[in-house]
């Protein structure tokens, strides 16, 4: 027992390691959060038989994978190349932050560079959407440096529900078995539609409409005196639920009939996915950004009429529904563990094999020099 037990530690300790950095649970509520449990739960598993994954570990590890910017990783980069490749995960950039935070313009511009430079510094860097491989490239960050590899959302943490249950959350929630529930997963900030969400259920009063997620920053979240305002003046058709545990979020879309993300920015949200997962049909605003990532999986309004229009449909058309929810559990299908996890896994095999042949190289030039 003992001799197998040293194998294998041997063996752990002849293989790979890969060292996850983030804190992006200094922030509750947020979609990077869900972004970096996903993809670590999903780099372990597709892994397994070749890296150890770590999660901000301080060992030396061939790949450091930075999942957040804060500054203490910042002042890290000099010792960890070193002896690591190191990785970055893109999840926004200074257009796609600047409607979602309100600082003033001097604090927004310093970040904006510092984010910048982080991304300058990594060796690879990898982004959900292929769209911001040409905006990385305006920011002069070389387009070989940048890999499209989707989010991901298991398929154990979200998943169709029975009836039944749905039944029983819903009663939960005093919303009736009958009554169609419209759902929007989200921050409270101006960028998500919050506004337009709130009009649109006044103007369907026949329809329950819900929003999960909250003030994620807090005070300094973009429009929070507006949108606390107008939540006062809600109509009494919507529920605001605050921010829910991830863990319970399953529950929340198996209680809705769609979901419905009016958000004016975005970069691939986590929550159509684990919309897509429990096959809710997907309702978001036409945006150019989702071209190529949504093709015919969801359904696109221009505005308040269109998602009007096309909430009704939903709601009376049972084939129109269906069709829709069908496209909806098509797109889980595009982005499932098993696809996202094969580009992981190959995206890995080509750092750890280009930092292998670096390291040679280094060390044929340390050779020669010790010759002459």
């Amino acid at each position: 027992m003992e001799q197998k037990r040293a194998v294998k530690e041997r063996g752990m300790k002849m293989m790979k390691k890969i060292n996850m950095l983030s804190k992006a649970d200094m922030v509750k509520g947020q979609g990077v959060l869900s972004a970096h449990d996903e993809q670590v739960a999903l780099a372990k598993q597709v892994m397994k038989q070749e890296a150890v994954v770590l999660e901000n570990a301080k060992a030396p590890c061939d790949i450091v994978h930075y999942h957040s910017i804060n500054p203490e990783y910042y002042f890290s980069i000099p010792a960890k190349r070193k002896q690591s490749a190191l990785v970055g995960y893109v999840h926004f950039l200074p257009e796609t932050v600047e409607n979602s935070i309100s600082l003033p313009r001097v604090a927004k511009n310093t970040f904006y560079k510092y984010m910048i430079s982080f991304y300058k510094k990594m060796d690879y860097l990898v982004t959900v959407n292929p769209v911001f491989i040409d905006k990385l490239a305006d920011y002069g960050i070389p387009r070989e440096k940048v890999t499209y590899i989707p989010n991901v959302v298991s398929e154990k943490n979200f998943y169709p529900l029975s009836t039944e249950k749905r039944n029983a959350i819903r009663k939960k929630c005093k919303i009736g078995n009958d009554t169609f529930t419209v759902l929007c997963v989200g921050q409270l900030q101006k960028r998500k539609g919050v506004l337009e969400f709130i009009e649109i259920a006044r103007k369907m009063p026949d329809c329950q409409f819900v929003w999960a997620g909250g003030f994620s920053f807090g005070k300094i979240s973009e429009g929070y005196e507006e949108i606390r305002e107008a939540m006062k003046h809600a109509p009494k058709n919507i529920k605001f639920l605050g921010i829910v545990d991830r863990e319970k979020m399953n529950e929340v879309y198996n209680m809705a009939d769609v979901m419905f993300l009016p958000s004016y920015e975005e970069l691939f949200p986590m929550t159509i996915l684990e919309s897509m997962n429990c096959a809710l049909p997907v309702l978001v605003r036409d945006l150019s950004i989702y071209d190529p990532i949504l093709f015919d999986y969801a359904l696109r309004g221009k505005g308040t009429s269109d998602f009007i229009r096309i909430l009704t449909q939903l709601k009376e058309e049972p084939d129109f529904y269906h069709r829709s929810a069908h496209a909806s559990y098509e797109g889980h299908l595009r982005y499932s563990t098993e696809a996202v996890g094969e580009q992981w896994k190959k995206f890995y095999h080509r750092v750890l094999r280009e930092q292998a042949e670096k390291k040679e190289v280094l060390l044929w030039k340390k050779q020669k020099q010790q010759c002459v």
